[in-house]
């Protein structure tokens, strides 16, 4: 018998725990919604198979917001009043987190592992999100430090028109400030533009020897090419928004090769690190058959921690109580993937790598 509180938390019953996540998983940025799902699933489907968290099964509910902050919003509201979710898991993007923000805040729910680097979701430490991945200012960090290095110091700086990609302006311009340095060329795109010829010209022009883009990767695989036939070899650089394994099987084979992408999890296919040598095996275990890639190894760190801190607030589940046993963690070792949370800490992971695509099938390395 599961002992339960006096008086049971919101989406806590008997025998299940009910979580919510909005996110993209149609039009042309579903591709990283669903792969982060699926590396997730993998997590979920073993836990329940196992007996739940101290009796309880994981019930996951999914809605699509096709990256649109209204829906995002409807989707939420959703959860918090039909559904009565007890917390929220992995939604999409910074604009559509943005737009929920004050429907968490007056529900009082927790939003553990947003698929977002922004800064608004860390400053100031909002202490009902918890995000684990690094932020893009660290990213595009690393990406500059990257592209200093290797004598590329005029980069352009193409960004999605809302507050993801000027969160990544941002970004970009505190990095290269910070060496005396600004961007050479700044433009902004449309969310989802499938039509950036203008863009591309103009950013050819100004003759850059980087391009940071901060887009989705339905733009980016428009920009890369068009960027190209105006004559262009300025190396192209992008953070982990993008969906790597999206961008790149959206590129045209003669135009995957050479492309930079930060990632702020491990390297996929390298099981010498013990988390991806479990993502492996429980894709292998599951007969899943997703592929190994950077979105759905993401969401198997997202997930397998949520269910460390679910086990960790004890059978009387609350939601109080699962925000106590995340801040409680302290340094956590999730298999050569360290995190750290603490009451005044809400970002796990400070871990950056760059990738490039190789060849004509874009295969990464790192």
């Amino acid at each position: 018998m599961v002992s339960l509180p006096a008086r049971a938390e919101v989406g806590v019953g008997p025998r299940s725990i009910l979580i919510g996540q909005s996110a993209a998983f149609s039009g042309p940025s579903a591709q990283q919604s669903l792969e982060f799902r699926a590396g997730a699933h993998e997590v979920f489907e073993q836990v329940n198979a196992r007996g739940g968290i101290h009796g309880r099964q994981l019930v996951m509910v999914y809605r699509d917001d096709r990256l649109e902050p209204a829906l995002a919003r409807r989707n939420t509201e959703r959860f918090i009043k039909g559904d009565k979710v007890f917390a929220l898991f992995g939604y999409f993007s910074t604009p559509t987190v943005q737009a929920v923000l004050p429907l968490i805040e007056q529900a009082r729910v927790p939003l553990i592992a947003p698929l977002s680097g922004a800064q608004l979701l860390r400053l100031p430490v909002n202490p009902l999100i918890f995000n684990i991945r690094a932020s893009y200012h660290q990213e595009i960090e690393a990406i500059v430090r990257h592209l200093l290095r290797y004598g590329k110091g005029a980069i352009a700086v193409v960004y999605q028109n809302d507050a993801y990609g000027r969160d990544g302006l941002q970004g970009a311009r505190k990095a290269l400030a910070s060496r005396g340095l600004r961007p050479l060329f700044e433009i902004p795109v449309e969310r989802n533009s499938r039509d950036t010829r203008e863009v591309a010209r103009r950013v050819a022009l100004a003759l850059p020897d980087a391009v940071l883009i901060v887009s989705t990767y339905g733009t980016t695989s428009s920009f890369i090419p068009n960027l190209r036939k105006q004559g262009s070899d300025a190396q192209v650089m992008t953070v982990s928004a993008v969906g790597s394994d999206a961008l790149i099987r959206s590129l045209p084979p003669e135009h995957r090769h050479g492309v930079g992408i930060s990632q702020v999890v491990p390297f996929p296919w390298n099981p010498r690190v013990p988390v991806v040598r479990d993502y492996q095996n429980a894709i292998r275990r599951n007969r899943s058959g997703i592929r190994y890639g950077f979105s759905s190894l993401e969401g198997y760190i997202a997930a397998t921690l949520f269910v460390r801190a679910l086990r960790a607030a004890g059978p009387d589940l609350t939601r109080a109580g699962l925000i106590r046993s995340i801040e409680a963690m302290g340094s956590v070792n999730l298999g050569g993937y360290r995190v750290s949370f603490s009451p005044q800490r809400r970002q796990g992971s400070d871990f950056v790598e760059l990738t490039f695509s190789m060849g004509r099938d874009g295969a990464f390395i790192h």
